[in-house]
């Protein structure tokens, strides 16, 4: 190699990298320094095990070759992908190739990124002819998605994105920068093919092109010149970028494999999803306020983005459904829906002293089954009577915990941030099941079962009733006989998305009825509009969005449809456009029963 190759253009890239760097470390260690002494701990267990090579693992799959957004959507993966695997592997091949000329271990960072320009004869060097194919394929490949970008920039749709973010004041010029990177990279290594004939089939090629127009050889230090501050823009900008969701994203994988996980409040690991969030606008189509009534502000892609800019985003927080499609789609997996419960934590006036008067300790009955209806399941008698009849038909012992009334879940409360009054409201229901000590615990609500998973200490199996039913199924505790209905299906969001519950009410079905396919199902259901995690919409715009839902439901014709979820039965059921069972209703209607019912255990299921 001879003496150190130097040139002045090399210094707005070197900067660059320094700037980059020293803000991103010195980001990191303060956030760092700011987390729980137990998320630190947590960290520095898991470190030196084989957690952090799990976490690498993701991070190849996830941040470089981005298999999750391939599988969201195929041009958008790939599209990423160019940039983030194309871009490293036209590090990583640089690197060993100016290694292997150069004959050293150590090469100046720069050295690299303008070999083309330093070297114009690589005769006798290992493999010359490959690297220079494969760094112009490299070249390619990136340039291929750079295409998509341009495109998704000027008509998403053709990318099958109906709607996708804006490009904000702050991110122009990194977004700008990032763009002209390779482009100006092309053309320096082909003006300077074009004078000293050292390029691939492309740097080549166009070079020669270059060549026939314009006096090469006066331009290839001003094009050098540019591809370097093109470099060094995109890295002085990038901390302060949506691009600084390339190594918050990193960062985050390695914290999930350490056990890092959201709280109730917002906090140094949400900021960190929070900075993760790529803007990539998968989730904007996703969520139903965004694509059927235009608030296209909603989404995390945007909420995120509000919160980031110290923009006022309380409406934005409040008015979403919770309904989980924009978590079930995010490419970086993003707890979006805890990240908008800890924003309206945080514009809660909250009550340290929070009393219910009227909630005294209810009666507790020890039984084979608890049964705990909910709320909306009161508003919806026929569930509740038919899951009377079905407890009854299996001959186990129940006890109905709040058949009279009780406290709610909580769940509400805890959607709408009140964490205060949601855990009074825990703690009375929770010393009522301590009482009963149940071995198995049903509701007949999503919302109940999900805030029993998380809010709760149940030393008993948690079912819905759904998940039930279909267990007794299974033991021969009841039997079906055939409806002969044609029945479409509606997954609650709160019991599929949120509960992953989506085999056991089919099943059921499928012994009672002729289930028909609909055209989005289980994870990519779509919402009722009844949430009560939304205390925004008004009625017509909750009506809206049901009809919307049922136009997709009842493409087939179905004679009934069923969902298992008693907030969404009376929210599709307002429509009148059909008949709207819960699948409990579908089951006690045929039962099929051997004498006389009675609450008193005849055969246990289980032994104490």
């Amino acid at each position: 190699m001879g003496a150190i190759a130097f040139h002045p253009f090399v210094l707005p890239f070197s900067i660059g990298v320094v700037f980059m760097l020293t803000a991103l470390i010195s980001r990191f260690i303060l956030w760092k320094k700011k987390l729980p002494f137990a998320d630190n701990e947590k960290i520095r267990n898991g470190f030196f095990t084989v957690k952090t090579l799990y976490a690498l693992k993701e991070v190849f799959r996830e941040s470089l070759l981005h298999r999750r957004m391939h599988r969201v959507n195929p041009l958008l993966g790939y599209m990423h992908m160019t940039f983030a695997f194309g871009w490293f592997l036209l590090i990583l091949i640089g690197n060993i190739e100016s290694r292997l000329y150069s004959g050293s271990e150590f090469n100046l960072p720069y050295y690299p990124i303008f070999f083309q320009y330093f070297v114009h004869d690589k005769t006798g060097m290992p493999l010359e002819k490959v690297f220079t194919y494969l760094m112009d394929m490299l070249l390619l490949f990136v340039l291929s998605g750079l295409a998509l970008a341009l495109i998704k920039r000027t008509n998403s749709r053709l990318l099958g994105l109906k709607r996708t973010t804006n490009i904000h004041k702050g991110d122009r010029i990194a977004l700008f920068a990032l763009w002209l990177i390779f482009p100006f990279r092309l053309i320096a290594e082909s003006i300077t093919s074009g004078v000293y004939h050292q390029g691939g089939f492309l740097t080549d090629t166009f070079g020669k092109f270059i060549d026939e127009l314009l006096p090469v050889d006066q331009l290839v230090v001003p094009a050098w010149w540019a591809y370097s501050i093109v470099l060094g823009v995109f890295f002085v900008s990038l901390p302060f970028s949506r691009y600084l969701h390339i190594p918050a994203e990193i960062v985050l994988i390695f914290l999930r494999h350490y056990g890092l996980k959201p709280s109730k409040k917002f906090d140094h690991f949400s900021q960190m999803e929070l900075f993760s969030c790529p803007r990539c606008g998968v989730c904007i189509d996703k969520c139903q306020l965004a694509s059927e009534l235009n608030m296209e502000q909603i989404p995390p892609g945007h909420f995120f983005h509000s919160i980031r800019d110290h923009r006022d985003d309380k409406e934005q927080a409040f008015n979403c459904l919770l309904c989980g499609r924009c978590e079930e789609i995010c490419p970086v997996g993003i707890n979006t829906l805890d990240i908008r419960v800890q924003r309206r934590h945080e514009f809660q006036v909250q009550d340290n002293k929070i009393q219910f008067p009227y909630l005294v300790d209810g009666k507790a009955q020890h039984a084979e089954i608890l049964y705990f209806a909910g709320c909306m399941t009161h508003l919806t008698p026929g569930i509740k009577s038919s899951m009377i009849r079905i407890f009854e038909a299996t001959g186990l012992s129940y006890y109905f915990m709040d058949e009279q009334g009780g406290a709610c879940c909580g769940r509400p409360m805890q959607m709408a941030g009140r964490f205060n009054e949601a855990k009074a409201m825990v703690e009375h229901n929770q010393n009522i099941i301590d009482r009963c000590r149940p071995v198995i615990m049903v509701t007949s609500c999503p919302i109940c079962l999900k805030s029993f998973k998380e809010e709760y200490i149940i030393n008993a199996q948690l079912m819905h009733h759904s998940e039930f039913i279909n267990l007794m199924m299974e033991k021969n505790k009841i039997n079906l006989k055939h409806s002969g209905l044609r029945v479409s299906y509606h997954d609650p969001c709160e019991l599929g998305r949120g509960l992953k519950v989506y085999n056991e009410p089919r099943k059921v079905l499928h012994q009672l009825s002729d289930l028909q396919p609909v055209q989005l199902e289980a994870h990519f259901s779509l919402c009722c509009a009844g949430s009560l995690g939304n205390t925004v919409l008004t009625n017509p715009q909750r009506n809206e969005l049901a009809n919307r839902t049922l136009d997709m439901l009842l493409e087939n014709d179905p004679d009934a449809l069923v969902t298992a979820c008693p907030l969404c039965k009376k929210t599709l059921a307002g429509s009148n456009r059909c008949e709207v069972i819960d699948i409990a209703e579908l089951v006690a209607a045929n039962l099929i029963l051997k004498g006389e019912p009675s609450r008193v255990l005849r055969t246990p299921m289980y032994s104490h």
